[in-house]
């Protein structure tokens, strides 16, 4: 058992675990406050049906995301500790203001959101929301701006060996940070985009499967009603609006993210050329963007690998924003690399039993060149599917076909895939460093450090395989606490956030009262069994 490898798989597990909520939380989060705004504006009911059904479902998503995230800095002490110190001083400021301000404001007006629908002035209460979720657009904000530094070292100087920081303002503002932060929301609204898309789509087959809703001879839908509580005319109006919004969001985000991501890709180029290089299997100078590369599974050694299908000019577009840059491939950078960080490990206590072992500069290309065409890939579905359910729903309701429910359904979990590969890309791409060397000017050359000494030097393998079991199942179980909770929620419907449905009654209204705006007032405690009150109903 290696120590090293084995830290590795458990930050990487928990991390792309907890990363699963993130970009939901994000994005729904943006995309309810959006919904309240309108309610707020027109007093529609239907809005402010879809900000308490979308709203229930984004409140279990962040519990989980918070539950999830706490073990991620703890790691830092336990399995990384010389990466801990190593990096210290430049992260204590974006990670304290992650905790402190960002989450201590996100999580503070999320609880007054959540309790306060009776007790706080609807203007106010939405104000509530708003904050919050740009608490955790800023909370997302100082993590990557912790991230890009280890991509691109940035304000510092190195004294006795460590980087100290001495240029706050090129820390906050590395540029690596300011692309990174763009294409992740974008990134985290395509999730919220295709989670809306989905669930709407399958409510409004249910409705149709059900007899609610039929279609008449001229295609169009004929939105029907049931004597269920929230399966009326509004409820119709809740699916195909959350169903068009999560569409729009959906191909707004993808052209999004595929700018963002071309400027990523270019500053990649300048700062981390080896990564670029095995994005796309490139082992010789060119210009020609790789299709389809193959080559033996494991192999680091470019002799290995043969591009099939290439299109001459792209990976220059990508790189340098023509058509004719050649951009170096791995065997022109394994030399340049190797003359700058040495062929082998330093002989060094720190590196343990990898002292004096040769470094792999070539990260390994199956996990960059498949994670790169993964996010591109998963992404262009979901903008796809997006575009088609706009196409399939201009009358009104979605195809009686069970088959493309499932695949509406399904299609859920392509921008997963896609923030996931991309992650995964981004944070493998840049081994054997963990904090990688700039080539370019606008870099810090020197500042640099390997992996194999960021681990900590007093745990043993033995211990962090125990760790890494425990961790894992830990999170095997919340994972299905979690999709147990959404399941049952997405499956009741809007009744299931607003119990008071079945009572006739929406925040705070009597029976009999028209009014379901914004501004509705009243008490529904009543205190008869089965009415409970709306506020403690939705919180809990």
């Amino acid at each position: 058992m290696d120590a090293l490898e084995i830290a590795r798989w458990q930050f990487g597990i928990t991390t792309v675990y907890h990363f699963m909520m993130v970009p939901l939380t994000i994005g729904l989060g943006l995309v309810v406050a959006v919904m309240q705004t309108l309610w707020h504006r027109t007093g529609k009911t239907e809005y402010l049906r879809m900000t308490k059904f979308w709203g229930k479902l984004f409140l279990i998503n962040f519990i989980m995301g918070v539950a999830t995230g706490i073990v991620q800095e703890f790691q830092f002490g336990m399995a990384w500790s010389e990466y801990s110190r190593f990096v210290g001083d430049v992260f204590g400021a974006p990670l304290a203001m992650e905790a402190l301000l960002a989450f201590f404001v996100e999580s503070t007006f999320l609880g007054l959101w959540i309790f306060g629908w009776k007790q706080l002035k609807p203007a106010v209460h939405l104000a509530c929301l708003w904050i919050a979720v740009v608490g955790s657009v800023f909370s997302a904000y100082f993590i990557i701006v912790a991230n890009s530094w280890m991509q691109h070292p940035v304000g510092v100087e190195m004294i006795n060996g460590r980087p100290v920081m001495t240029d706050a303002w090129a820390v906050f503002t590395n540029n690596t940070a300011l692309v990174a932060v763009p294409h992740t929301i974008f990134g985290a609204l395509a999730v919220a985009g295709a989670f809306l898309l989905g669930i709407a789509w399958y409510h409004l087959w249910r409705r149709r499967h059900d007899g609610i809703d039929t279609v008449g001879p001229d295609g169009k839908v004929i939105p029907g009603q049931a004597d269920i509580p929230g399966r009326d005319l509004t409820d119709h109006s809740v699916w195909i609006r959350s169903l068009r919004i999560g569409a729009v969001v959906a191909m707004i985000s993808f052209a999004g993210t595929a700018l963002t991501g071309d400027l990523q890709g270019k500053l990649m180029f300048e700062q981390q050329p080896m990564k670029m290089a095995a994005a796309e299997a490139a082992c010789h100078d060119g210009t020609g963007f790789s299709v389809l590369s193959v080559g033996n599974v494991g192999s680091q050694n470019c002799d290995d690998i043969v591009a099939v299908i290439e299109v001459p000019g792209i990976l220059s577009f990508l790189a340098k924003g023509d058509f004719t840059t050649e951009v170096k491939g791995v065997n022109s950078l394994l030399p340049e690399y190797q003359a700058k960080y040495g062929t082998n490990l330093p002989d060094n206590p720190i590196y343990g039993d990898r002292a004096g072992q040769e470094i792999e500069y070539v990260p390994v290309m199956e996990v960059t060149y498949w994670g790169f065409r993964m996010m591109i890939g998963f992404g262009g579905m979901a903008a796809f599917a997006a575009l088609l359910a706009l196409w399939a729903t201009r009358n009104g309701t979605v195809p009686a076909s069970r088959g493309l429910m499932r695949l509406a359904v399904f299609g859920i979990l392509a921008p997963f895939g896609a923030n996931a590969a991309g992650w995964i890309f981004t944070e493998m791409g840049r081994q054997p460093f963990v904090v990688a060397p700039n080539p370019d000017p606008s870099g810090i050359d020197q500042v640099f450090m390997f992996t194999a000494a960021a681990v900590s030097p007093g745990v043993s393998a033995g211990e962090l395989l125990t760790s890494l079991v425990v961790l894992a199942s830990i999170y095997a179980v919340l994972l299905v606490v979690e999709v147990k909770l959404l399941v049952k929620y997405i499956r009741g419907g809007v009744a299931s956030a607003m119990p008071e449905l079945a009572h006739g009654r929406t925040r705070g209204q009597e029976p009999g009262d028209d009014d379901e705006g914004p501004g509705a007032s009243g008490s529904t405690k009543d205190g008869r069994p089965g009415a409970p009150d709306d506020v403690l109903a939705f919180a809990y």
